[in-house]
């Protein structure tokens, strides 16, 4: 594990890391998360009949905007072409909750956890604030990395995701 914060120069001040040097590769990064809530939720959810519409879809829309906006939500994230951005969200086997995965790839010099990160943040805000008025015990968990390929140090499954 690398120990040296590449955003921190010689000076101590914070900067964009020089990518202009690496090699463009395709880059995927796959993130995932979870919104739990009650059981009566997920069912409103399923049964259509959320007060905001549909709330998965806009959810779901809300994290490719996200993904989009990266570079400018993150200080230090280079604005990057996404050739591809989806977000899914399912409604857990066991009632508790909504998954949420993103799944996003580029080819460039630098890769897009990050994007994948953001997709899946903003997509369970979306979702949260969607079912806000039936449900006040919800919270967002797990977010993370759960996989990543391309660049210098290739493909990255994360074993410890949960």
């Amino acid at each position: 594990m690398t120990t040296e914060l590449s955003h921190i120069g010689g000076d101590g001040r914070a900067h964009m890391v020089d990518v202009s040097e690496k090699a463009a590769t395709a880059r995927v990064a796959t993130a995932r998360g979870r919104l739990i809530c009650a059981a009566e939720t997920v069912a409103i959810v399923r049964d259509g009949k959320a007060p905001k519409g549909a709330v998965i879809t806009t959810a779901e829309l809300a994290g490719i905007m996200g993904a989009k906006r990266t570079a400018d939500l993150i200080p230090l994230c280079h604005p990057l072409a996404l050739s591809k951005v989806e977000v899914r969200i399912t409604a857990m086997d066991d009632g508790a909750g909504f998954d949420i995965e993103a799944v996003v790839k580029t080819t460039g010099p630098t890769g897009v956890e990050m994007e994948a990160l953001t997709a899946v943040s903003v997509a369970g805000l979306a979702l949260y604030d969607m079912l806000k008025a039936v449900d006040k015990t919800m919270r967002l968990e797990g977010i993370e990395v759960t996989s990543k390929s391309g660049g210098k140090s290739g493909d990255w499954p994360n074993k410890n995701a949960v």
